[in-house]
This record gives C-alpha cells, structure tokens and sequence, in this order.
C-alpha cells in the first residue's frame, strides 16, 4: 500500500495532476481520493489499477499476493491471511525491441509480463541476460539467462548498470558504465571482454535495476 501510494504520488506531482483532477478522471470526490493517498481507507485491487490507468501508468499493474503467516511458538499456526501487496509487472522485451524509441509505452497486452515490487519511475521492462559479458569471476554478477529489469526514467551515473545502444548496431548492450580520468567507458564485469568508450555515438536506454534468476 505504502509503495502504491509513493508510486502515484510521484507521478501525480511529476504530471502536475492535482488530487481534484485525478478525482475527476476516476468520477469521484476529491476526498475519496485523499482518504487513500493518506492511508484513511484502503482502495481495492480494481480501484488502485484505476487510479494506474487514470495518470497514464496502464503498463503497470497492481496484483495481490496470497501468504501465510509465520508460525507461532508452541506449533501453533496462524490461517493464512490475504495481503494487497503492490506488486507491478512489466512486459518482457528483446533486445532489438528495446531499441525502440516510443513517444508512448507499448499498448497494455504484451505477450508476456514478469512481477517485482519495484515501482518504476518510467516505462520500465525486463530483458533476459544473453552471454557471458557481464559473468564476473567475483562480486557482482549477472550471467546468461537472468533478468533484468530496466527502468529509462533513472538518471545514468557512473558506477550503475546500464543498457545502452550504439548508433551503429540495432541491438542494445548491457554494460557497466564507469568514468576513468573524465572519460566515460561502457564496462563488462567479465574482465575477458574489452571496455567500450563512451560517446556521442551512444544513448542510454535505461538502468538496471533489478536482476533476478529464472529457473
């Protein structure tokens, strides 16, 4: 709830959507919709997904998740108890797919959707790990096959993780980006691999933030 809550907060201010005008978009009073921004009365499942669709995060969706409590001392167990959790999901893309510079996200209906809690600050998507260029022998990781989730919205600053895309290739590449004595270089984490400088020539598509193990 809290994360659903800071997720349309910030983009209602982003959007510079006031609590009147979102009201309006979802045909209700201005004070049902501060009641939930302020944790007075909690929305449904259908009702958080409308307020997603109404400033224009309909790529996004809230689901609920089903847990069990945990055990109590003396073997006593608690029933299981359903929890709205905001968790989101994003389409899984390709890695020419994610080249494609879209004025608005991708119509709600992908073939396929992946589930975190992260909430996005733009049109996020995953993309699965090909290769072994970002394999490291120690520290961080992420091999073949793993996902990442990608999120255009997040300011590209050295030391993150990036996906990046080179004008003369239509396939994006995922790099570590670094700056060495000012100059920016795109990094695999496989010291096998040779680093890529920096230049006009390449734009950011988004940075990882997330990467996750499929089995």
């Amino acid at each position: 709830m809290d994360k659903w809550i800071a997720l349309v907060k910030a983009n209602m201010k982003d959007r510079k959507v006031t609590q009147d005008q979102l009201a309006e978009r979802l045909g209700m009073s201005q004070g049902g919709v501060g009641h939930w921004l302020n944790k007075r009365r909690e929305p449904s499942i259908s009702d958080m997904n409308r307020v997603m669709e109404a400033l224009g995060l309909g790529y996004l969706e809230v689901t609920l998740v089903i847990r069990a409590k945990p055990t109590l001392p003396m073997g006593d167990e608690l029933p299981p108890e359903e929890q709205y959790n905001p968790y989101f999901r994003y389409p899984v893309s390709d890695w020419k797919g994610a080249c494609e510079v879209r004025e608005e996200p991708a119509p709600y209906g992908a073939a396929r959707f992946e589930l975190t809690d992260y909430h996005a600050r733009g049109a996020a998507f995953w993309l699965r790990v090909m290769g072994d260029a970002m394999t490291a022998p120690a520290g961080l990781s992420i091999s073949e096959g793993m996902m990442i989730l990608v999120d255009p919205a997040i300011e590209a600053e050295p030391g993150k993780l990036v996906v990046a895309q080179w004008a003369f290739s239509p396939q994006a590449t995922f790099r570590k980006l670094m700056e060495e004595s000012g100059q920016l270089y795109l990094v695999p984490l496989n010291p096998t691999y040779p680093k890529m400088l920096f230049s006009d020539e390449c734009r950011i598509i988004g940075v990882v933030v997330q990467a996750i193990a499929k089995f």
